[in-house]
């Protein structure tokens, strides 16, 4: 298969995102920044495995991760590989839909390379704009993203400390021991949350030292 224009351009990225439990869709995400945008997008209802894993059925359906080609793609074409079981996403055509959006939104204002989105951002603060502006990528995606690239990626704009966050995210897992702790503290979090009367969906974790402290000392957040 004939790599894609971002599949070839993610200059300094880790072999793999242990994320999947799936060894080629973890190498996907890791070198095919268009794959890696189209698993954040889907990281929504579904768990992390479920949402990276996507990319890869969606080259095996489709047979290209271009995404100049996915954006020319008849829509419907684009629903029925999403919803051929199993399906991609618990919501298909939503999520197939968007994923065409985002695809577009990759081939005009990036050349079809996804990678230009951080590799051309000017600072920080433009790299925050970019990713803001694709669909499926909300403000909590953006940071978790700008973890991810920071860390990982060794990209690293001007003003990048200002917005790297301070809290555990997913862009900070280098091991499938990692994630599974990842996400027993986000699960734990989220029923604490839930337990106060408190919308998660609302707020980021606290980092681990910052809980602790509070717990130490007996303060409420």
């Amino acid at each position: 298969m004939t790599p894609t224009p971002s599949a070839t351009a993610a200059a300094g990225a880790p072999e793999r995102l242990p994320w999947t439990g799936v060894a080629e869709a973890d190498r996907l995400i890791a070198a095919d920044p268009t794959a890696l945008l189209i698993g954040f997008l889907l990281d929504q209802q579904v768990t992390v495995q479920k949402a990276f894993t996507g990319p890869l059925v969606i080259r095996e359906r489709l047979g290209t991760l271009d995404p100049r080609k996915l954006a020319a793609l008849d829509p419907q074409r684009m629903r029925d590989a999403f919803s051929t079981p199993p399906a991609v996403h618990r919501f298909p055509a939503a999520m197939a839909d968007r994923v065409g959006r985002l695809c577009g939104l990759i081939a005009t204002e990036y050349g079809g390379d996804a990678s230009r989105l951080w590799r051309e951002a000017s600072d920080a603060k433009d790299l925050v704009a970019r990713l803001g502006r694709l669909p499926g990528i909300g403000p909590m995606k953006a940071r978790t993203l700008i973890a991810l690239l920071t860390t990982q990626y060794g990209v690293r704009p001007p003003g990048w400390e200002k917005v790297v966050p301070d809290f555990p995210t997913l862009g900070q897992v280098t091991t499938p021991e990692e994630l599974a702790e990842y996400q027993a503290h986000k699960r734990a979090w989220k029923a604490q949350m839930r337990a106060q009367g408190i919308d998660p969906g609302k707020h980021t974790i606290p980092s681990r030292k910052s809980a602790a402290g509070k717990s130490a000392t007996g303060r409420k957040r």
